[in-house]
């Protein structure tokens, strides 16, 4: 390998290989725009678009494409080459502005949510210049937004940027008041830990279920699951250490800061966790993230699973948003200092995201609410479907001791005893962590930790970005007008504390305690998508939204659509597949076993009626029975499938699928997984969960 500093963004047309190819003017009036907003004229994007070729063509590209993010949840791009005819028969390779900047894919077959007819096809793309290009696969990838032709936003970027611009004028806003004249952008930042499960490629192409659904359908819990804890954190094999290191490598070249990587709770299951950056960046470098672990898994002859619960009766995977606030001379707004209860201007923008929080925490769990993620918000593994903060004993203290109009007594740094002298002594933090709350704060940031692993990061961020960007956008109103500052602070403070402290909790999650409390705090408890999703159009959410322009209420009701739209074809395929195993795959393979214990009971009667065949009739009994019962169960499984075409309405089918499908799915697996269990190794159609989970 070569020494990571020269490997790192060496396929990155970043902010070093601009200013070694561009010219001064270029370079400066590129970053004018970049750094402040300012439009970017034609002729410095010729030029820009002039070095981005022979940049590319001598890092061995080919071609160029407009990569983007439409409403699938996934990246899309559409390749051209750089070459042009000469009208000689040859052909010079040319990279204009025009094709810098705007693209023309055909946005007929990318999901509207109603915003475009399928025979409406054109939508552009327009270049970011925020996020670097890069080459992959013999590509120069250039990031960029995806509209329709009338201008409504068909991506995740554009309202990431929008509402990102946002936070930035409404928290200049407040740090003004606060004397902060340097600061000239303030930016939310994201450092996303990203999930997932790493099993063997050959055994995946025997799973139906996991080609077509990304997670099993099926499958009896193996003797040993995640019981001894001796997978977390534990020594990594030595065949995913080679795919890590190359990963590693895969990611670093194209800019991506991975730092850790290691053994997650459940067998197969691991982490990688990347450095914070902007939050456009953050969101662009995750989704290449999850396509390159895929394309290396590849190459190890591994198959990478990013389903939220790939697995029943392990833990799932989710990925850990940890959001931040930070300017553009290096200040975290969120860090609270050594003197938090002094610090008036971290307590302003604490009290934004509590408030932001509490206020919409309907968006919030509505930005995590997928197919996939229900299996796992909820089960002791993950937080509960119900929005609550964790702060910490001392800030809580603080903000107690603020809403009492008392003082707050520190309580000092204590010192960490271990009890063996010969290792180094230090100070413990003033509070622990809570790794069973939905949205913690972790020291200078705040950790959500309700995103599912295969989730594009940017709907959880713009609902952060937004709600937060509001509560400032207020704060900024009251203190405008005051007459006293420190006493308008003051008020402000206590008012969130007596109207939104509902919102916080330190205590455990995962309790059932929690769940009857947080109902009568008053608090959400939307525990599936089919419930969750309407909220997203509600009034009060639609205002919020095109108050700020960061969405249209057409484009809010487009993405309500989608994303039900989506919900309930996840189940479908889901259900379709589950009916051709058990029918096609299961049922024959437990009649095969049915066989052979029938011959064999025979072959023992003819042979001597005095030998018994009392196991082979009970198994055959059992079987028979088994086999009726998942027989009776496909048949209704089939029946609900059926019944959905009778629910045209979206609303009306999601919970039809959630109430109805899923639950004949349920059903039709508990047989199977029982069938599993005594069925013969040899007759059973796939491989099992001990066979997923171990052989790597």
């Amino acid at each position: 390998m070569s020494k990571v500093p020269e490997l790192f963004g060496s396929l990155v047309f970043n902010d070093t290989v601009m200013k070694e190819r561009l010219p001064k003017d270029t370079y400066k009036a590129l970053k004018a725009t970049i750094q402040k907003g300012k439009p970017l004229d034609l002729s410095v994007a010729n030029v820009v678009a002039n070095a981005m070729k022979d940049w590319a063509i001598e890092k061995g590209a080919t071609h160029f494409t407009h990569w983007f993010q439409p409403m699938t949840g996934i990246t899309a791009e559409k390749h051209d080459s750089f070459i042009s005819p000469t009208g000689d028969g040859n052909v010079i390779m040319e990279f204009s502005g025009k094709e810098l900047i705007k693209g023309e894919p055909d946005a007929s077959s990318f999901p509207s949510g109603g915003l475009r007819a399928t025979f409406e096809a054109r939508g552009y793309t327009a270049w970011d210049p925020t996020s670097y290009a890069f080459i992959k696969d013999g590509s120069l990838y250039i990031p960029t937004a995806f509209c329709s032709y009338g201008g409504e936003a068909l991506d995740k970027k554009t309202p990431l940027l929008r509402s990102m611009e946002v936070m930035n004028t409404e928290a200049l806003r407040v740090l003004r008041l606060f004397g902060n004249q340097d600061a000239k952008r303030v930016i939310t930042t994201v450092g996303p830990e990203q999930e997932y499960f790493l099993i063997d490629k050959a055994l995946y192409n025997q799973r139906k279920d996991l080609m077509y659904t990304g997670r099993t359908l099926f499958g009896a819990k193996p003797p040993k699951g995640q019981e001894l804890e001796d997978h977390y954190f534990g020594t990594i094999k030595p065949r995913i250490s080679a795919f890590m290191k190359d990963l590693d490598e895969e990611l670093w070249k194209l800019g991506i800061y991975a730092k850790t990587k290691h053994n997650e709770v459940a067998p197969a299951q691991h982490e990688l966790a990347p450095i914070f950056e902007d939050t456009n960046l953050a969101t662009d470098h995750n989704q290449l993230t999850m396509e390159i672990m895929k394309k290396v898994a590849e190459r190890h002859g591994l198959a990478c699973l990013l389903h939220e619960k790939p697995f029943a009766g392990v833990n799932g995977s989710g990925k850990h948003n940890n959001w931040s606030i930070s300017t553009d001379t290096g200040l975290n707004l969120l860090e609270p200092g050594n003197s938090p209860h002094e610090n008036a201007q971290f307590l302003i923008f604490l009290c934004a995201v509590i408030k932001g929080v509490d206020e919409y925490q309907d968006l919030l769990r509505v930005s995590v609410a997928t197919a996939g993620n229900d299996h796992r918000l909820g089960a002791n593994e993950a937080p509960p479907a119900i929005i609550s903060m964790y702060l910490g004993d001392e800030l809580t203290e603080v903000l107690e001791s603020f809403e009492k109009g008392g003082t707050y007594e520190g309580h000092g740094r204590v010192d960490m005893e271990t009890g063996v002298k010969v290792l180094p002594h230090f100070q413990k933090d003033t509070t622990d962590r809570n790794r069973t709350s939905p949205f913690a704060f972790t020291g200078n940031k705040f950790e959500f930790r309700m995103l599912g692993s295969s989730l594009s990061i940017a709907c959880p961020n713009i609902m952060l970005n937004t709600i937060v960007a509001e509560e400032l956008s207020q704060f900024a109103d009251i203190l405008e007008k005051s007459k006293d500052f420190s006493a308008a602070v003051t008020a402000i403070i206590q008012d969130t504390m007596k109207n939104h402290k509902r919102i916080i909790f330190n205590g455990n999650n995962y309790s059932d305690e929690w769940v009857k409390e947080a109902e009568r705090r008053g608090l959400y408890n939307l525990k599936s998508t089919a419930e969750a999703l309407p909220y997203y159009i509600a009034d009060r959410n639609i205002q919020l939204f095109t108050k700020h322009n960061i969405f249209t209420p057409e484009e809010m009701h487009s993405r309500f659509e989608i994303q039900l739209d989506n919900y309930c074809k996840v189940l479908h395929i889901e259900a379709l597949t589950m009916l051709e195993m058990a029918r096609r795959d299961i049922l024959p393979a437990v009649g095969g076993y049915i066989k052979d214990l029938s011959e064999t009971a025979q072959n023992k009667k003819a042979f001597s009626p005095q030998l018994g065949c009392q196991v082979e009739e009970a198994l055959l009994e059992k079987l028979s029975n088994l086999s009726y019962c998942l027989y009776k169960k496909a048949e209704k499984l089939d029946e609900a499938i059926l019944g959905a075409k009778n629910h045209t309405e979206i609303t009306d089918s999601a919970n039809y699928y959630y109430e109805s499908v899923f639950g004949a799915m349920r059903e039709l697996r508990a047989v199977a997984d029982e069938l599993e269990t005594i069925t013969a190794e040899k007759h059973w159609p796939f491989p099992t969960y001990g066979d997923l989970l171990f052989r790597v």
